[in-house]
Formats: C-alpha cells, sequence, structure tokens
C-alpha cells in the first residue's frame, strides 16, 4: 500500500508518491503511539450529525468535524467517514414538502389562507433516507471543498461484504479513493436495506453483520487495514455503568475481556446501536488489528478539536488496547492515594512524624543505592546531550545533598506535630452550642517536577506532615533516582499501614491528561521551568495550581548601599539555576562610574557572569554588553541584566512593571530607605542587605516546601506545612435550630471567643 499528498502553489499541481508499506499487524497498544496513525476511519452516530429536534442537521458541529478530518487529510493521511444522518436530513425536507403541500390543498379547497387540522404523517424511514441522501452528500461536499478537499459517496448493504465480488470491488474503489487524496463518505443505503440479521454477527475476525453504522465502521476499519477508528456519539466515552447514574466512571482504557465489568443503559435518542453495539464492533475491529476510541461529538467546549485531540494521543474518551499494562492506572492510583491519604490524615501527629523520621533515617541508610541510580541519570542525560546545564546541575544529587535532606525532614516532623486537627478558634456561638475552626488536609495533591529528584522526598515528607494524599510526576531524565526515593518513601509509609497515600506516576500519562483529572485532585503544583508552569496553569481548568510563572527576582543597589555587602551577597553565582537567583541587577544612577560600581562589575566578570545591558544602562557605554530583549527574561544561568534607575522609588516601579512577584532584594545601609522599600514591593519575599537565595523553605525553617508560590490566595513564599492545609467548621450543640435564634425565638446569639491552648488538637 501507498499514499499520494497532494500540494499545490497556485497553477501549479506537485505530486509526491511516498511509498509507506504498512508493516504493522496489531493495534496500537498506547495513546501515544496514535500520532504514528496513517488510515482512519471516523464514524459519525446520529446523534452527532443530528439536531436536537431529530429533524434536519446539526450544521456548526458537522463543520468542525470536517474542518478536524480536512486538517488531518493534509497532513498526509487518509481519512475515511462514515455517517449517519441521511433519514434526518431526509425528514427535514419531507415535512417541508408535506406541509406545504397541504397548505396549498387547504387554501384551494376553503378559499382561505387558514391552516387548520394539519399534521404531519409518520414518516417511513427508507423513503427518508432516499430524500435527504443526495442533500447529506450535496452538504459535505460543499464543506470539504473550503479547504481544497474532494469527496466521493459510497453506499453500502450488508450483501455487499458478503458477496466476494462486490465485497472486493468495494475494496478496490476504497483504495483508488484514498490514492487519489479523496475523502470516501460511506453511508448504508438504508432506501434498501434488508431488515438486520438476528444475533449472527461478532463471531470472528472474517463475520460481522451490518446491522447499523457501528458495525459498518468496524467492518470497513478491518478490511481496509485501517489504523485507527474513532467512533463519535453523543457520550463522553464507555462507562462502567449507564451514564448520569450515581458512581458512573468513565473507563480510560477498555480491555478484551472487560465486558461482564459493563452495565449498558438505554440506546441514543436517535441511534439504532447503543452503547453495547458500539462495544462490540470495537472489539471486533480490535480483534481485527485497528485501533479504536469512542469519545462525545456533541460537546460543544470539545467537538471543534475532539479528532485532532484523539490523534495527538490526549486522554480523550475510551482507548481499546488489547495490552494490559502491569500496574495501576492513573485514575486507579489516585484513588488508592485518596482513601490511604484519608487513613494517613486519621494518624496521630506522633505516628506521621515517626514516618517522616523513618524516611529521613532511609536517605542516609540507603544513600549508595540512591546515587548509583542518579548517577545512571546523569550518564544518561549527558550521553544523550538533551538537557542544559542548570537542569543537569539540578538532577545532580550527592551525599551533602542527601544529609540536608535528612537534617530537613527531621525539622519537619518536629512541626509536623502541630498541623493536621489544630484548633485555630473556638467560638461559643449560643449556650451550650459552640463552634471550632481547625485545620485539615486539602486532599489529593499533584506534584509535577522536572529534573530534581530530591523534589519527591521534601515534598512527600510534607504531604504526610499535612495528611494529604500524593500524586508525583517526575521528568523522565530522573526515572532511576526518582523510582528508588519513592520505594523509600512507601517503606517509610508502610510502617503504619499507608504505603498506597503517596503514588509515583510513571505510565505514559501526559501532563496535560493528569490535569483533566479535575474530579479526583484537589491541587496542582509545579516545580520546574516557567514554561512548565504556564503549560500547566493553562491545562488545568478545573484544577487550582499554586505556583510561580517565573523566578525574574530583582537586586536594587541602593546609593547608600556598603560595597562589601554588594559583593557578598551571592543572589546569582551561589546556584543560577534555582528560581530564587537574581536575574536583574538595578544600580542608582550615582553609583556609576564610580570604584563601587566597578568593583560589582569586576566581581560578576570574576564569576564569568555573562552581563546583558538594560536600555539605560547601555544609553550611559560607549562599548557596552548585549542589550537586553527582554527586562522580563529568567536566565537560570550565569547570565544577568543591569539597569540603571534615579531612585529607590524608581526601582520599585521597575520591579513591579518586570519583575514575577518572586524576591526582590534591597542593598542600603540607610534604614528608611530599605523600610520603606520592603513595604512598598508587592513580592512574595522582600529582603534587606541579604541573598534572594534564602527564599527557601529549608532556610525559612518549614523543614522543606513544595515550591515558592507567586499567588495571593491561600498561601504565599515558600509554601511549606501551612501551605498544604486548609480549614473545616466544626459545631456543636444539643438540638439547636435556626428557628431558635429567629425574632420569635427564645435564643440569642453571643459569639463569645473562646481561649485556644496552645497546641491545642481537636
Amino acid at each position: 500500500d501507498c499514499f499520494i499528498i497532494l500540494g499545490s502553489y497556485t497553477n501549479l499541481r506537485i505530486t509526491y508518491l511516498l511509498v509507506l508499506p504498512r508493516l504493522r499487524m496489531h493495534s496500537f497498544a498506547h495513546r501515544s503511539e496514535l500520532k504514528q496513525a496513517k488510515r482512519i476511519v471516523v464514524k459519525l452516530g446520529s446523534a452527532v450529525v443530528t439536531r436536537g429536534d431529530e429533524c434536519g442537521l446539526a450544521l456548526g458541529r458537522l463543520a468542525s468535524i470536517v474542518e478536524q478530518v480536512a486538517m488531518l487529510q493534509n497532513q498526509g493521511r487518509e481519512m475515511m467517514i462514515v455517517t449517519s444522518g441521511a433519514v434526518a436530513f431526509g425528514k427535514q425536507r419531507l415535512r417541508h414538502e408535506i406541509l406545504l403541500s397541504q397548505s396549498v390543498r387547504q387554501a384551494l379547497h376553503s378559499g382561505q389562507n387558514q391552516l387548520k387540522d394539519m399534521s404531519v404523517p409518520v414518516l417511513e424511514a427508507r423513503a427518508c433516507a432516499a430524500a435527504g441522501q443526495s442533500g447529506l452528500m450535496a452538504l459535505y461536499e460543499a464543506m470539504f471543498t473550503q479547504y481544497s478537499i474532494c469527496t466521493a459517496q459510497i453506499l453500502v448493504t450488508n450483501l455487499d461484504f458478503h458477496d466476494e465480488q462486490k465485497r472486493r470491488n468495494l475494496n478496490s474503489t476504497l483504495h483508488e479513493l484514498l490514492r487519489m487524496n479523496i475523502v470516501p463518505i460511506i453511508n448504508t443505503n438504508d432506501a434498501v436495506v434488508p431488515p438486520p440479521v438476528p444475533n449472527s454477527d461478532l463471531q470472528g475476525v472474517n463475520v460481522i453483520s451490518i446491522k447499523d453504522n457501528d458495525s459498518l465502521a468496524a467492518r470497513l476499519a478491518v478490511e481496509m487495514k485501517v489504523d485507527l477508528l474513532i467512533a463519535l456519539s453523543d457520550v463522553q466515552g464507555l462507562y462502567d455503568s449507564p451514564p448520569g447514574t450515581d458512581d458512573a466512571k468513565l473507563i480510560d482504557i477498555f480491555y478484551p475481556g472487560d465486558q461482564q465489568s459493563i452495565t449498558y443503559g438505554t440506546k441514543s435518542r436517535v441511534g439504532i446501536g447503543g452503547m453495547e453495539a458500539k462495544v462490540k464492533a470495537a472489539l471486533w475491529a480490535l480483534q481485527g488489528g485497528t485501533s479504536v476510541i469512542i469519545a462525545n461529538g456533541t460537546d460543544p467546549k470539545v467537538t471543534g478539536h475532539v479528532i485532532t485531540d484523539i490523534v495527538e494521543g490526549k486522554k480523550v474518551g475510551t482507548f481499546f488496547s488489547e495490552v494490559k499494562p502491569a500496574g495501576p492506572t492513573v485514575e486507579q492510583q489516585t484513588e488508592m492515594a485518596r482513601h490511604a491519604g484519608r487513613t494517613l490524615a486519621s494518624l496521630l501527629p506522633e505516628q506521621r512524624a515517626e514516618i517522616i523520621c523513618c524516611l529521613a533515617e532511609l536517605l542516609i541508610e540507603k544513600k549508595e543505592e540512591i546515587l548509583n541510580a542518579n548517577k545512571k541519570d546523569m550518564e544518561l542525560a549527558t550521553t544523550l546531550g538533551r538537557l542544559s546545564q542548570p537542569l543537569i546541575n539540578r538532577l545532580s544529587l550527592s551525599t551533602a545533598k542527601l544529609n540536608s535532606l535528612a537534617i530537613g525532614l527531621r525539622q519537619l516532623a518536629v512541626s509536623s506535630r502541630n498541623s493536621v486537627g489544630r484548633v485555630l478558634r473556638r467560638t461559643r456561638v449560643a449556650n451550650n452550642l459552640e463552634l471550632e475552626q481547625i485545620t485539615v488536609p486539602i486532599g489529593v495533591l499533584l506534584v509535577i517536577f522536572e529534573s530534581r529528584p530530591d523534589c519527591l522526598p521534601q515534598v512527600s515528607a510534607l504531604a504526610i506532615a499535612s495528611g494529604n494524599a500524593l500524586l508525583l510526576k517526575g521528568g523522565k531524565e530522573a526515572s532511576n533516582t526518582n523510582k528508588i526515593l519513592h520505594q523509600l518513601t512507601q517503606e517509610a509509609l508502610s510502617i503504619h499501614g499507608v504505603a498506597d497515600a503517596i503514588q509515583l506516576v510513571s505510565t505514559r500519562e501526559e501532563v496535560e491528561d493528569l490535569c483533566r483529572l479535575d474530579k479526583m485532585i484537589d491541587l496542582i503544583i509545579p516545580r520546574g521551568s516557567s514554561q512548565l508552569v504556564r503549560e500547566i496553569q493553562r491545562a488545568a481548568k478545573g484544577i487550582p495550581v499554586l505556583g510561580h510563572s517565573e523566578g525574574i527576582c530583582h537586586v536594587y543597589i541602593d546609593s547608600d548601599a556598603s560595597i562589601d555587602k554588594a559583593l557578598d551577597i551571592d543572589s546569582k553565582c551561589d546556584y543560577p539555576a534555582a528560581c530564587n537567583a537574581m536575574e536583574t541587577l538595578l544600580i542608582h544612577r550615582d553609583l556609576l562610574r564610580t570604584p563601587v560600581f566597578d568593583q560589582i562589575i569586576d566581581m560578576l566578570r570574576t564569576e564569568q557572569v555573562k552581563i546583558h545591558a538594560g536600555p539605560r544602562f547601555a544609553s550611559y557605554l560607549t562599548f557596552s554588553p548585549s542589550e537586553v530583549k527582554s527586562l522580563r527574561t529568567e536566565y537560570g544561568d550565569l547570565e544577568c541584566c543591569i539597569e540603571v534607575v534615579d531612585s529607590m522609588q524608581e526601582a520599585v516601579d521597575h520591579i513591579h512593571k518586570y519583575g514575577s512577584s518572586h524576591t526582590d532584594v534591597i542593598v542600603t545601609e540607610n534604614e528608611e530607605t530599605a523600610e520603606q522599600f520592603l513595604q512598598q514591593v508587592d513580592s512574595a519575599c522582600v529582603f534587606w542587605n541579604s541573598s534572594s537565595r534564602f527564599a527557601d523553605g529549608y532556610r525559612f525553617g518549614l523543614g522543606a516546601e513544595v515550591g515558592i508560590s507567586t499567588a495571593r490566595i491561600h498561601a504565599r513564599g515558600p509554601v511549606g506545612l501551612e501551605g498544604l492545609l486548609t480549614t473545616k467548621w466544626v459545631l456543636r450543640g444539643e438540638g439547636h435550630t435556626v428557628a431558635d435564634f429567629s425574632e420569635q425565638g427564645s435564643m440569642k446569639y453571643l459569639h463569645e471567643n473562646i481561649p485556644v491552648p496552645q497546641g491545642s488538637f481537636n
């Protein structure tokens, strides 16, 4: 087999012949492989094509589907459409004609234009199909013409597949159309179709009755050796029980043999098949080597990109696969984590502290195993050359790092004794009616991190201390290190039987797919590049995201600064890859062409820091460093921008305009100037005469951090234990009712604050 890509430039048409042998004999095992699909069938169910009133077509929906098919066709794929809609289109036309005819006859008979007792007779489906098929095809032809794509109509019945000569002719015709870059539009010939054969189909690869468009699409897919069959209907996919019922769960991946776990509901409002027919047809196609996805083609939120999303490998609908993974799915992992997390939250504070201390001991005890795994990751990253030097630095672990981790975890264990269940306030609402506000876990956290494997034990310890379930998604570059660190974490959790509370996602789940689990995950915390954070914030439409977009940190050298302090502050050179490293150095104009300025520049050059000049700084120099392209740049390396300001207030204004509200520093000996800076700068961390690198949970005494938040709600700055807790209200009464406190009631509100003992727990 081969396919042809046709491209045109003005009046010149060039034909490229690409010979692509189809060597794959089995369906794709994973969604990520769907990008390789070359030959695709899109099956449009009646509910997708038909309007809600079942009379006429959903034109807007159909137009968006055509656009996606055209896009894939123009990428060089071979697209085929199996469509319903002829009956609905015909019904619309025939109703119009009958009403028009009746109104004319009635007007002639009565001599007036009053329409009385006009009713539309029941329309026979075959007649509707005959009347609607030509209009349906004309509509497809017009829509595809907008994308310079030609279509062809093919009508079939069951007999066309059972008669060997007709079957060969059909196969030959379809191959010829695909060779000519034409999109075949295929439908059952409902004008002449015989009644469906009773359940005698689906008994093997070579036998299937064409009873509806589901079975037609499946038969066609196997006949044409199709890579992917996309069946669009009016539900999100296959559920384990009828959609809309309590506890109905969408099945992400369906495997042969799982049929007994499904309870099917009623059929679609217009289709003749139903989900059971779709599943049988899908499994039949899967057995024949075609991958299948059942998805929603009617949801206005996704209709415009559902087909392209599927082909890109995104988690849409139900994917039928013959390869069952060895471990649980990410949905199952999340459920396991939530269940065990509730047990974790119910443990005594001392028990959670014991788990954290155990993890700290394991980091030291298993040091060699951890470092050996990290060495493998480092060697692979260096060999492949895919990581920048700052990311390789973050990937590296050492004995010193593990020792620091262990110290931080022990510190956290102490503070964890006063976390979950802490009473924040107590109020006597009325006599014998008391209210408490107590701290509780958020629920299930999803932490996505790049490169830094030391993030895993830090975040795990914070989740344990706060009683939260945790789902971890680390980068592939640290897979060996993450695996051993997760094993040690679960070993520590197992001492109190809650090993499942922390799960490491090691499947092929894409970050965007994880961000769609809005009914299972309560908070997403990204730790990585600004690009990663932005992607997650964009993808997580239904889940709150706690993180900073960028770490554009400033250090302002005031005119009253101490040169020794200015030179000693290591905001750039200590660890340039960190998000709390300085990216822009602001210098007061009075310091230009002074020994102070010269010493600062000499120090940066000695440390091999590449300097970019801000617009004002560049204007003062005859020969200047390269002018900065943007004052909002996070370099993450031994690079920084230098800019000149006229005053402390101008420095504050610059920070507010170009900063990211992360960490900003003033260096000055003028206390009044410093206090104004500390009060005016609206960043999560603001420092005086100290390095921006102090912006860290461990250095703040939090023991560890899940990241630094630049948001203005919930938590801000380094987020430790307190940032992973929320609150709930507990009311204790003795049969009180609201009516008791009405104007006619016998009771009145007191609202008296009750002292909360230090370290009080519920």
